[in-house]
């Protein structure tokens, strides 16, 4: 008797170990979620998103940005969009997130897609497939996002805190948070390269010109040369001016942003990070050697493992009316 309960025990923590499992790689999301509930859904997303890129391209970095910092934090569930209340802190106001852009393209995308199909496509959803659509208007890969996402009620500036890789993070910590969200290391060094498109504050890596240990040196990974343009745009303690992360090349998503890190011209300090270690450094060497022939390819397939971290499918979370607010 004592044996079978012990059975029966081991085999429900499987069942629920299969199921946690199945939770962090996906599980239940398909390609033509939306195709007899509203099979229009990702062509009104692609022909909004267009209107907005169209007339701003640099406005691509920031949505497929936006995704990004979305998963990150209780995975892809829209949390990121919601406002704070007078309770509760969201996300939007960690620190990490204040330099977010781009949520007037997911409320018009989210607004377009209500007038066909009200209260079908959630955010996550419409997060997942603008990333896409931007990334493709850049001269970027298409790949085919699984949809059926719902979207989450919860959003903590607090976790945001803590579940974003920071830009001076080590290739240790990178891994590491990497790999907790279910990624590989090769996901890591693949998404890095949406680095080729965007701006950054100067801000976010001035300490690597002026004060890198505290002595008011500059970073020894960082090219002498370029801290001196850095230096010329970048003045100390400036935080409003924008430098380009790809100089030259932030309108055409491209595998140059390898070449950059190659030549120790990466940004900040976690790009520097990716020649520290064997398998990173390997990939950065590839795609330099080879004029990114595997790239856009890998792109979409870190994309696609991504879009699938910690999703909320079935009957969780809820679809959202407004991407900003809980129903």
């Amino acid at each position: 008797m004592a044996t079978l309960k012990l059975l029966s025990v081991l085999f429900l923590q499987l069942v629920v170990v299969l199921f946690v499992s199945d939770l962090a790689n996906g599980y239940g999301l398909q390609l033509g979620f939306y195709k007899k509930t509203c099979p229009n859904a990702e062509d009104i997303v692609r022909k909004t998103t267009a209107q907005y890129i169209s007339r701003a391209p640099t406005l691509a970095a920031p949505l497929l940005r936006l995704h990004f910092h979305d998963c990150f934090v209780r995975g892809c569930e829209g949390s990121v969009l919601l406002n704070s209340t007078k309770n509760n802190q969201a996300e939007k106001v960690a620190f990490p997130n204040l330099s977010l852009r781009g949520f007037q393209v997911i409320d018009g995308v989210k607004s377009a897609v209500e007038k066909v199909c009200p209260g079908v496509v959630s955010c996550a959803d419409i997060l997942a497939l603008v990333a896409r659509d931007a990334v493709l208007m850049l001269k970027g890969p298409f790949w085919e996002v699984p949809t059926g996402r719902r979207d989450g009620r919860v959003s903590s500036a607090k976790e945001a805190l803590t579940n974003l890789p920071p830009p001076f993070a080590n290739i240790t910590q990178l891994k590491t948070m990497f790999l907790g969200k279910g990624l590989s290391v090769k996901d890591l060094v693949v998404l890095s390269g949406g680095h080729t498109i965007g701006n950054s504050h100067c801000s976010s890596f001035s300490n690597r010109l002026y004060n890198f240990t505290g002595k008011g040196d500059t970073d020894p990974k960082l090219d002498s040369n370029y801290i001196v343009k850095l230096k010329s745009k970048c003045k100390p303690g400036d935080l409003t001016t924008i430098v380009e992360m790809d100089p030259g090349s932030f309108k055409t998503f491209d595998e140059d942003y390898y070449t950059l890190v190659a030549k120790r011209r990466g940004l900040f300090e976690s790009d520097a990070a990716l020649l520290d270690d064997s398998e990173t450094k390997a990939y950065v060497k590839l795609q330099t050697a080879t004029y990114g022939s595997t790239f856009l390819k890998d792109f979409s397939e870190s994309m696609v493992n991504m879009g699938k971290i910690q999703v909320l499918t079935g009957m969780a979370g809820e679809i959202r009316k407004h991407c900003a607010l809980v129903n």
